[in-house]
């Protein structure tokens, strides 16, 4: 079966779709990124009266991020130890890179899920990273 999973304390998704889909002992996450629940705030994000970034704090979006895709698991059934694959989208990869991985260590010290990350121009909302995961229920 194909069952649509909503949390109710990860952010809204910003289009037509779930938080994660469960297809068999299979969780596909869509993207996750660090926003808020309720609201348009980004942990860490300073942005001028047109909406664009003037500084953000990568630190403290990926500990939101990571915080978000762990409310989705959760409300999934399933856990962090239970990630399997995880790709990362950073829209800044030379500023960014050595911290995110500082951080993604501290998470993953124990679970070491496979991992792809890649430099992407931009994301629909005013974040500097993003998570597509895939989890066992």
């Amino acid at each position: 079966m194909n069952d649509k999973i909503h949390s109710n304390q990860a952010p809204e998704p910003v289009g037509l779709y779930p938080h994660a889909r469960k297809v068999g002992n299979l969780l596909f996450l869509s993207g996750v990124g660090p926003r808020k629940r309720g609201s348009k705030e980004i942990p860490g994000v300073t942005l001028d009266a047109a909406g664009n970034i003037v500084s953000y704090d990568i630190e403290l979006q990926c500990h939101s991020v990571f915080q978000n895709v762990r409310y989705v698991l959760e409300a999934s059934g399933s856990r962090w130890e239970n990630l399997v694959d995880v790709t990362v989208f950073l829209t800044n990869m030379k500023k960014d890179f050595a911290i995110y991985n500082k951080v993604y260590a501290e998470y993953f010290k124990d679970n070491q899920p496979c991992r792809t990350t890649v430099e992407i121009t931009a994301l629909p909302t005013p974040i500097a990273i993003e998570l597509k995961c895939i989890a066992t229920v």
